[in-house]
């Protein structure tokens, strides 16, 4: 029994921090799908605290590989295969300008520049709501993946620019899964090329996604019930308050 809690584990953390690491990937999830946004992020904030540093963004990004690749063949029929498409061809530029790179910056100066630009995307002055163009998507995909190596979840600044296409609930949904799977999938390889070894925590990755799988699919059926003003009503403000959390962590390390 022990020696099964250390693979699962990859011989460093506890059977208490497994399970609360497989519930947090539960709720997470649920709060990606009911919300449209916002459990990425939290759930990297809960396993940094348990996730060595070196591997927290690999392993990060395996479990939301998962979560957001279950949710995409969960709303494969809503997609938006365009705007995939341009942010997906993006996202490899992105990946291969980023494996040339993969040094450290400071991460303070990343959040606070996030944390601002998502708050303007939202609140700012805009002549009027616009498609992105299939141009822009395709400068999503590259930004958006380059910073989410060094980072770990992007997602609040890609919704962010999403939010501007208009989407229905569904569509939103479906669209933004499928585009964090492609950002999610190339950033592993990046850094499986840049040699980070974490294929030694699969096991604990393969409980949190199993459990992220049952949060998104509650969280879907939630989203289901609820009418596209109440929606986006609800993703504006949680958008909103992971920016400030950005900043506000930004502030707390830069002063």
């Amino acid at each position: 029994m022990v020696a099964f809690i250390e693979w699962l584990g990859a011989g460093e953390i506890p059977l208490a921090v497994i399970l609360l690491l497989a519930l947090s990937s539960a709720v997470t999830s649920f709060v990606t799908a009911a919300f449209g946004i916002g459990g990425g992020i939290l759930l990297l904030a809960i396993m940094a605290h348990y996730i060595p540093i070196e591997v927290l963004i690999p392993v990060h990004g395996m479990v939301q590989l998962g979560s957001n690749g279950y949710r995409t063949y969960k709303t494969r029929i809503y997609l938006d295969k365009n705007t995939v498409t341009s942010f997906g061809l993006g996202a490899v530029v992105g990946a291969i300008v980023v494996s040339f790179v993969l040094i450290q910056l400071p991460l303070q100066w990343i959040q606070l520049t996030v944390g601002l630009f998502i708050l303007y995307l939202l609140w700012g002055f805009k002549p009027s709501p616009h498609q992105i163009s299939a141009k822009g998507m395709f400068s999503v995909g590259t930004i958006t993946t380059m910073l989410s190596t060094f980072v770990g979840a992007t997602g609040p600044l890609l919704a962010a620019f999403m939010h501007q296409n208009q989407m229905g609930k569904m569509v939103h949904t479906a669209t933004f899964a499928s585009c964090m799977s492609v950002q999610n999938l190339l950033k592993l390889a990046v850094f499986w090329i840049a040699g980070v070894y974490f294929f030694a925590w699969l096991p604990l990755t393969a409980v949190m996604i199993v459990t992220g799988f049952i949060g998104t699919k509650v969280g879907l059926m939630t989203l289901e019930g609820f009418s596209t003003q109440l929606f986006k009503l609800l993703y504006t403000t949680v958008v909103t308050l992971l920016a400030f959390h950005l900043l506000i962590k930004a502030a707390f390390q830069i002063f």
